[in-house]
């Protein structure tokens, strides 16, 4: 019996993950209509929809809290998406994307105090 390779799709190292994915809790929230998100960006949640935006510090709406980081690419400029999110866990403070007003030093105590440890 002979191996077989063959290709089911690309991984492309992004280096958002510090440590292992062995502590990383993910779950699906709803991205607001409007956005195009990449992997790694830091988002707030909307209080009166319950929804998730790229967090700006200037916000008035409740998304200026960061709240959590997003897992995967999202188009939802042809409205709302179900997109995976990261809840808990150890992110490369390189590579995550913020929002206007945003440092990795402005975010790192809100999302220490959601289990997000900004390395």
């Amino acid at each position: 019996m002979h191996a077989q390779f063959r290709t089911e799709g690309t991984y492309t190292p992004d280096a958002l993950l510090a440590g292992t994915a062995d502590n990383l809790v993910q779950i699906k929230v709803l991205i607001l209509s409007g956005q195009v998100l990449k992997r790694g960006a830091v988002l707030g949640k909307v209080t009166a929809s319950s929804k998730y935006v790229l967090s700006a510090s200037a916000a008035g709406d409740g998304s200026q809290a960061p709240d959590a980081v997003l897992a995967m690419d999202v188009d939802a400029t042809g409205g709302d998406v179900e997109a995976v999110v990261i809840i808990r866990g150890d992110l490369n403070k390189q590579a995550v994307i913020l929002g206007a007003g945003h440092t990795p030093a402005s975010v790192f105590d809100a999302l220490r105090d959601k289990g997000i440890f900004l390395i």
